[in-house]
């Protein structure tokens, strides 16, 4: 096995390491009176959930005020408390917050994952990835093909350090690559900048990238412009497109991303917009940590 894949795994068993020591380093829930902007949506252990805000804390009850009045419980049933602001209360539902906003299809957006943060990724079933927080500025993934008739040293190798700022409420800007090890140690892949406008409901990203082959930069950029717009809850209307030197013709695509708290995934259609050249699906599964 080339020293290559020996690197690949030993960042595979850090970010497992990370995940592993972030389950056990977590505390007990921590309960606090929040100030009048916040809501908290308390979960008890039979599965209830109750929205209001915490009034009073005991050593072991607290007091949490609903619209339907004042309850107490003990803080030894509460299993979950999360804190969340009014704008997230939608006709009485919590709309959580997007789980694969760092992403389009395959183009990243310039959001970044907070410190701690992960996702396991699966593009088009064939290309599995894992992705990590190291910090809130710097986020770190990599994945490998699991092609079916090839032996291991025939896969593709995926490797995609981004280090990103947010420099106001709605405008974040990034930088990063995605590295690609070819079969006969062939390496490719993009250079890119990306900013995203917006909130994390409706958003528009712009990129601009530099491909390379081996040693040798492109000339020209390619240009992604794409943009989310969240429809209800769980479904968002998700567009990515591209512009590639030497193409008369940009590549188009257009699909739905249904999510939960921590999963997404989504379904799309690819339209290179060249002659003879046909539209292809696609498909990918996220679940994020």
């Amino acid at each position: 096995m080339k020293s290559y894949y020996f690197t690949f795994i030993i960042f595979l068993l850090i970010i497992f390491y990370q995940l592993f020591s972030a389950g056990r380093s977590e505390g007990a829930i921590s309960l606090g009176i929040p100030d009048s902007t916040q809501i908290q949506i308390l979960t008890v252990e039979d599965g209830s959930s109750f929205k209001g805000r915490i009034i009073e804390v005991g050593e072991e009850e607290i007091k949490f005020e609903t619209k339907h009045g004042i309850m107490t419980i003990s803080v030894f049933e509460i299993t979950d408390l999360k804190q969340v602001s009014k704008d997230q209360l939608k006709d009485g539902k919590y709309w959580f917050p997007n789980p694969n906003c760092s992403r389009l299809f395959f183009a990243p957006t310039a959001r970044m994952l907070k410190q701690g943060e992960g996702y396991f990724a699966d593009y088009f079933i064939f290309f599995p990835t894992v992705t990590f927080g190291i910090t809130n500025n710097i986020t770190l993934g990599g994945g490998f093909s699991i092609l079916p008739g090839m032996d291991l040293d025939e896969q593709i190798l995926l490797f995609t350090p981004k280090v990103g700022i947010k420099t106001s409420k709605k405008m974040d800007l990034a930088i990063g690559a995605l590295v690609v090890k070819l079969p006969e140690s062939t390496s490719a892949g993009i250079l890119y900048g990306v900013s995203t406008f917006g909130s994390l409901d409706k958003s528009i990203t712009v990129g601009l990238g530099y491909g390379y082959f081996d040693d040798e930069l492109a000339d020209k950029p390619i240009v992604v412009l794409g943009g989310e717009l969240r429809t209800s809850r769980n479904i968002s209307l998700v567009t990515e497109n591209w512009v590639i030197p030497e193409k008369d013709t940009p590549v188009i695509s257009a699909g739905l991303r249904f999510f939960g708290e921590k999963i997404s995934a989504d379904f799309a259609l690819i339209f290179p917009l060249e002659k003879d050249v046909f539209t292809f699906p696609y498909i990918d599964f996220v679940y994020k940590f």
